[in-house]
C-alpha cells in the first residue's frame, strides 16, 4: 500500500507539530499541561495513562505516558460541520505527557485539524482554514502557558 502523500516532506508546522519539555515531577506537569490547556479555552474531555494500562495488561514495563484529550466544544461542532461530521474520528484533540527522566517531562501534540486537510477528511477550504487557525491561536496560547515552566 502505498500512501497518497508523502511524509517525508511535511514538516512540523505541516501538521502542527507542538514539543516543550517541563522540568518538573510527572504528576505536576499533567496537572501544569491541564491548566495551561483550560486557560487557553479548552477542556479536557478525557485522560488516562497508556502506561499504565500496558504495565498492567501486557507487563509493557513502560515509563509514565499521559494523554490528556482536550477541546473546545464550538471548533468542535465547526470542524464536524465543515468535515461532514468525519474529523470526529480523531476527536479529540490529544496532548501527551511523557517522561524523558525523573523531573524531565515531554509535552507533544499535532493538530487533527491540519491532520485531517492533510488526508481528506476535512476541506482545503476557507471555513476549515478559519478553523485551523483559530484552534492554532488556542495551541499557541496553551503553549504560552507552558513556557512559564518548559525549559
Amino acid at each position: 500500500m502505498s500512501l497518497n502523500i508523502d511524509p517525508s516532506v511535511l514538516g512540523s508546522e505541516d501538521i502542527g507539530e507542538k514539543r516543550a519539555t517541563l522540568r518538573m515531577d510527572h504528576e505536576a506537569a499533567i496537572e501544569h499541561v491541564r491548566e495551561a490547556f483550560t486557560d487557553a479555552g479548552f477542556g479536557v474531555a478525557t485522560e488516562f495513562s497508556p502506561s499504565e494500562l500496558l504495565n498492567e495488561k501486557v507487563d509493557a514495563d513502560r515509563e509514565p505516558y499521559y494523554v490528556l484529550g482536550a477541546c473546545n466544544p464550538n471548533m468542535a461542532d465547526r470542524a464536524l460541520d465543515a468535515s461532514e461530521m468525519r474529523i470526529g474520528g480523531l476527536f479529540p484533540c490529544n496532548v501527551v505527557v511523557w517522561e524523558e527522566e525523573p523531573g524531565v517531562q515531554t509535552v507533544y501534540h499535532v493538530s487533527i485539524m491540519k491532520i485531517a486537510r492533510l488526508v481528506g477528511m476535512a476541506p482545503d477550504d476557507e471555513t476549515m482554514a478559519d478553523i485551523v487557525a483559530e484552534t492554532g491561536e488556542m495551541v499557541e496560547a496553551a503553549w504560552a502557558n507552558l513556557d512559564t515552566a518548559a525549559e
